[in-house]
């Protein structure tokens, strides 16, 4: 049973476990398929355990997983769970990128995909099209992301959990939108843009651009908010209205989900094909320091996160400049 698990830091440093999985494996969840405890996981029955209730207006106070060797040992998972929910709510990569793969190691070399001939279509005794799957020429160093938050327990410790984890989460977001920027700056390296017609991007432009991915099918366009507002204020855009209030995405007239991401790099809209362009290739997931946690009662709360991408098929990812081709971008 849940109540008989004997919590200690230990869990945390279990080589090629997650603290939850480690969790799991002296209670697992399958002990739980037929009673209200289902649903939950190993981690959550431990706050059910020790009463801790870390949402909502009446959540707890920090100082409630302080109440004793075992539920502080909690902790650090609180953290981490809350600084990855951020992450995860400001990040763009469940638009753009085709698969996530983790791996042990610094670096990381991508596999590219590339097609040759036209069509499929063979003569008798004919030459067969080939596609190639290749290994890239280089490794590619993954990038370490980290913040440290620095905070007494004495500032925090009467804080409501609901409140503490808007300030991790915000954390989390915070390292996001640096991992967003990297990822546009990384899958359109050597991408040559095409050009707008005229002075403003116009619906024209859109279409031209979503069809010179003949190929491939664009599914995602990421952009500046400034860019963004521009497309949003074109005439034949007041019909994808509905489309934001139900999904709380916005597509154009043509399916294109557009994606807004401040840290794009330069006067470009990046048009990706979510199903094939970009493979995420973290080093880690989400780390915290969960020895100085327990130690030091959060003085101070490190957080990291390793992470890369490489461009999977040739074509899948296509770059506008949304400047006009006479002020000398191309």
């Amino acid at each position: 049973m849940y109540t008989d698990v004997k919590l200690e830091k230990g869990l945390y440093s279990i080589t090629g476990k997650t603290f939850t999985q480690a969790l799991a494996e002296l209670d697992p969840d399958s002990a739980y398929e037929n009673t209200e405890l289902k649903g939950l996981d190993a981690f959550e029955r431990q706050l059910k355990r020790f009463d801790i209730k870390v949402k909502g207006a009446n959540s707890d106070k920090v100082e409630k997983f302080f109440q004793s060797t075992q539920s502080a040992v909690l902790f650090p998972e609180y953290i981490r769970r809350a600084i990855k929910a951020g992450l995860n709510e400001a990040s763009i990569l469940p638009e753009v990128a085709a698969t996530t793969t983790y791996t042990d190691s610094a670096d990381f070399r991508g596999l590219t995909v590339t097609r040759t001939g036209s069509t499929d279509v063979v003569a008798q005794a004919g030459t067969l099209p080939v596609t190639n799957v290749r290994l890239a020429a280089n490794s590619q160093a993954l990038t370490k992301f980290a913040r440290k938050l620095s905070c007494s327990y004495e500032s925090i410790r009467k804080q409501r959990l609901e409140a503490f984890g808007v300030i991790l989460r915000n954390l989390g977001a915070a390292i996001a939108r640096d991992v967003n920027g990297l990822c546009m700056s990384q899958i359109t390296t050597g991408i040559t843009p095409s050009s707008i017609a005229g002075s403003d991007i116009t619906y024209a432009d859109l279409a031209t651009f979503w069809s010179s991915m003949s190929s491939f099918n664009m599914t995602t366009m990421v952009c500046k908010p400034d860019t963004m507002a521009k497309i949003l204020g074109l005439e034949q855009m007041k019909y994808c209205v509905s489309d934001y209030m139900t999904s709380g995405m916005v597509k154009t007239p043509y399916g294109v989900t557009l994606v807004k991401c401040p840290e794009l790099s330069g006067d470009i809209a990046v048009g990706i094909d979510k199903s094939c362009a970009v493979e995420a290739v973290f080093g880690t997931d989400v780390v915290v320091d969960y020895d100085q946690l327990l130690s030091t009662q959060c003085t101070e709360i490190s957080c990291s996160v390793m992470v890369g991408f490489s461009n999977l098929t040739s074509g899948a990812v296509k770059v506008l400049s949304t400047q006009a081709a006479q002020s000398g971008n191309s």
